[in-house]
């Protein structure tokens, strides 16, 4: 079966979620670009849209057409071409109307997975549960005499276990984007042993197709990116409630926070991370990746203490931040978490004492926002470095342990077999998570 024809009939299951979205964005999108060729006008296309909330559907077809209609003005030219043929085509407006059309008309909402049971190909974006993916994995197998070939966005769940509780045969892959897909250039890709000839191509060229960045995984619990997002935040966790022997713990949850992002040239600190992937979602995983580490403990009291009081972080339907550890006003944090009042405690309150116990930090520590426009981002990086291990301030000295911290995890990933290399390491961090300099690096050392 041809690139082509393997894409001839798709179905995401999950479509409505915020990854399922952009995943059945970007494979309507490439479907339709396959449909328009002219080898292709007599061929069937189809792409199901199947998610278990049926009142999501509106919703999520107005977003699809929104974000097609922005894709189809930055590549009016190339659709200039695709539509050559159509002399009733006159303006790019036009063009464009007829493309967003095309799409729109390839796509079928709906609810029942038995839309799965004609598709060649099968993308995954429900919830992190193995039980469940292994429960419509294993009903899509059999009842689907196409054997379809099946692409799993898990980022924590091994691949090798849901292959064979689901009886695949080989015909599964983790193909994991990262959020928002339409936007993020990174995929993991995790293959295995039985896959069958011409998947790990097939993934690749539709990767491309995609315009992703690929770093592939050996086939471990969390891969690459929950790999160290997981460890980098059991980290944290564990430092703020080592400070909090020392001030607050809604203090200590801030000092750690601004240290992971102003003092390392993150886009956003650790907790913040934390707040917008979900609290509820990180110790999920987390729990998720647990059994399959016996020589460290993947856990965090403090997170279970926040998710059994019913703060979940995550974020609303329109994409704005929900509150977890930190509280948002207009997408900035204002406010902490406090596990002893059950409230919030404004930051201005107690920031400039916080701050000052942090001590000053070097002028060659400038913004994430600044550091990853520059041209030579590790060499400026390492400058902050440098000035990091010859200071004693406590802000200083947090730092550089937190990023040494980081580079072990991400050696450990490479020498435990996770990943390939260094390199791959990096990239992922740099593309999945914006960092601006990869953790394995020299001069944190």
């Amino acid at each position: 079966m041809n690139y082509t024809k393997r894409l001839s009939n798709v179905t995401v299951l999950g479509a409505a979620g915020k990854m399922g979205s952009g995943i059945l964005l970007l494979t309507a999108l490439e479907v339709a670009d396959l449909m328009l060729k002219p080898e292709n006008k007599d061929k069937h296309f189809v792409v199901n849209a199947v998610d278990v909330t049926s009142e999501a559907v509106p919703g999520l077809m107005n977003y699809i057409r929104g974000q097609v209609l922005k894709a189809a003005e930055k590549k009016a030219v190339m659709l200039r071409k695709l539509y050559a043929g159509r002399k009733d085509l006159i303006e790019n407006s036009e063009i464009i109307e007829a493309y967003i059309n095309d799409v729109m008309s390839l796509i079928r909402p709906g609810t029942r997975l038995e839309a799965a049971y004609d598709s060649t190909l099968v993308f995954e974006a429900v919830s992190e549960n193995a039980a469940l993916k292994t429960k419509l994995f294993r009903q899509i197998n059999e009842n689907n005499q196409k054997k379809p070939w099946i692409f799993t966005n898990t980022s924590s769940v091994p691949i090798g276990g849901l292959d064979k509780d689901a009886g695949l045969e080989g015909r599964i892959l983790g193909f994991h984007f990262y959020n928002p897909p339409a936007v993020q250039k990174l995929v993991e890709l995790i293959t295995i042993d039985s896959n069958p000839e011409g998947m790990t191509a097939f993934a690749l060229q539709l990767a491309k197709n995609m315009r992703k960045v690929v770093v592939s995984s050996n086939d471990i619990a969390g891969f690459i990116g929950n790999g160290h997002f997981m460890r980098d935040a059991v980290y944290a966790l564990g430092e703020a409630g080592r400070l909090s022997s020392e001030m607050p713990l809604h203090e200590a949850i801030y000092a750690i926070n601004r240290v992971s992002q102003d003092y390392l040239m993150r886009p956003m600190g650790i907790f913040q991370l934390i707040d917008y992937v979900g609290v509820d979602v990180v110790r999920f995983i987390m729990n998720v990746m647990n059994p399959y580490m016996p020589d460290e403990n993947l856990h965090s009291p403090l997170l279970d203490e926040l998710f059994e009081k019913g703060v979940k972080g995550g974020q609303f339907s329109d994409g704005s931040q929900k509150d977890g550890f930190l509280k948002y006003e207009k997408g900035r944090p204002v406010a902490i978490y406090s596990n002893a009042t059950g409230e919030y405690i404004a930051i201005n309150g107690f920031s400039e004492k916080t701050d000052a116990w942090l001590g000053l930090m070097p002028q060659t520590a400038i913004p994430w926002k600044n550091l990853v426009k520059a041209s030579d981002k590790e060499a400026m990086a390492s400058l902050a470095f440098s000035d990091y291990k010859k200071s004693t301030e406590k802000g200083a000295v947090l730092a550089l342990a937190y990023a040494r911290r980081s580079s072990e995890i991400g050696t450990k990933l490479v020498s435990d077999g996770v990943a390939h290399s260094a390199d791959d390491v990096n990239t992922v961090l740099l593309t999945g998570f914006f960092h601006a300099y990869g953790p394995v690096n020299e001069f944190v050392l």
